[in-house]
């Protein structure tokens, strides 16, 4: 069975010395993610970036800074190849350390909204374990910030329920 290619955009987006990333409070098994989704028909993949972070986290005047890279992710039991495209993307405003928003129109075709929890984490240490290859390019996006082990020390903020 031939598998449906499938774009998707994921944004890591930093402020400072710090990674935005979001998990699914009724799907912790999802596990942490970037903030990202699928492209609209005849959409470009940056200007995709842009759109989903600013949806999908709530945000505004988020920048795109670079390009990190792209990958194919198959996952046979949705009949697709996904084309993952990453994105760098700069958050300049001050933001609280843990929030709450909701997407309004989820990509999937899930029911919406969908309660997402975002917060952020300290590069490149305090990043915890990611869903399947949310951080293909973790390692590339230290290095453009000139970020080694020993930059940042690890924090996890508090859980809110």
């Amino acid at each position: 069975m031939a598998l449906i290619l499938q774009h998707k955009v994921y944004a890591y987006v930093t402020r400072g010395p710090r990674l935005l990333v979001l998990r699914h409070p009724g799907a912790p098994e999802a596990g942490l993610q970037l903030p990202g989704g699928s492209l609209e028909m005849g959409e470009a993949p940056a200007v995709g970036a842009l759109r989903e972070a600013t949806e999908e986290t709530g945000l505004d005047g988020l920048r795109l800074v670079a390009h990190l890279g792209t990958v194919d992710f198959a996952a046979p039991s949705f009949g697709r190849l996904f084309r993952r495209h990453f994105y760098h993307l700069a958050c300049d405003a001050e933001t609280p350390e843990r929030w709450q928003h909701e997407e309004a129109d989820p990509s999937d075709g899930t029911p919406g909204p969908i309660p997402l929890e975002f917060f952020w984490v300290a590069l490149p240490a305090g990043v915890p374990p990611m869903a399947p290859g949310h951080d293909a390019f973790l390692a590339a996006l230290c290095a453009r910030l000139g970020l080694t082990a020993a930059s940042a020390p690890v924090r996890y903020p508090p859980r809110t329920e």
